[in-house]
């Protein structure tokens, strides 16, 4: 007897990871990048913030790559490092591949979305862009996919954690909304991406 792959329309409904070890391994490598980070900006004064993202700044551009490595200090990463360890995880559900094409659009959206709206003599860094673009393409994908277990899942990230929602609106001083905003809207953009890509892959071909 032998063992095939799962379809690619399967793969696109999982809830959890097929490889749990190796997603929660990816998890702790980046969490750990964050911290090592941190802890080299404690080191140099706290000099690295200054490479977030300053908006509509040619020099602050280059802070759309190096923001979400970035914390204002310890608690920022603290209060961070739970929703990114969670939502990650979950996102590798179908795979590493396509979970590093879902950050990847997450973080380019969050950034280039800050840069283009966040109030002048600004910098804005920090993880939270990409911590809303996962609970967003958690809490939709399974409306995509048509997947009834991941919209029971989102369902449960809802009710724990729907409150961070409120974050995408303007209001709170020293935090960035604009990252909350556009990391969902990336987040939500990566799901349907992804499941469109899904649909055409599932779709057999004509002999």
């Amino acid at each position: 007897m032998s063992t095939l792959p799962a379809p690619q329309a399967d793969q696109a409904k999982r809830v959890l990871p097929a490889k749990p070890m190796t997603a929660a391994l990816v998890v702790l490598a980046f969490t750990a990048l964050l911290y090592l980070v941190e802890g080299v900006d404690v080191v140099l004064d706290n000099r690295l913030d200054a490479e977030g993202i300053a908006p509509r700044s040619l020099g602050g551009l280059d802070g759309v790559v190096w923001a979400p490595l970035l914390h204002g200090g310890w608690a920022h990463l603290l209060a961070n490092t739970l929703p990114v360890m969670v939502f990650a995880f979950l996102a590798m559900a179908s795979g590493i591949a396509r979970w590093a094409l879902v950050t990847a659009t997450i973080w380019l959206v969050s950034g280039l979305g800050v840069w283009l709206t966040s109030e002048p003599g600004t910098i804005t860094i920090g993880a939270s862009g990409l911590a809303f673009g996962w609970l967003a393409y958690l809490l939709v994908r399974g409306l995509f996919n048509r997947a009834f277990w991941q919209i029971a899942l989102a369902a449960v990230l809802l009710i724990g954690w729907g409150g961070m929602l409120w974050g995408v609106l303007p209001g709170q001083p020293g935090i960035s909304w604009q990252a909350h905003l556009f990391g969902a809207l990336g987040g939500v953009l990566a799901a349907w991406f992804a499941a469109r890509a899904g649909r055409k892959r599932a779709v057999p071909s004509k002999p």
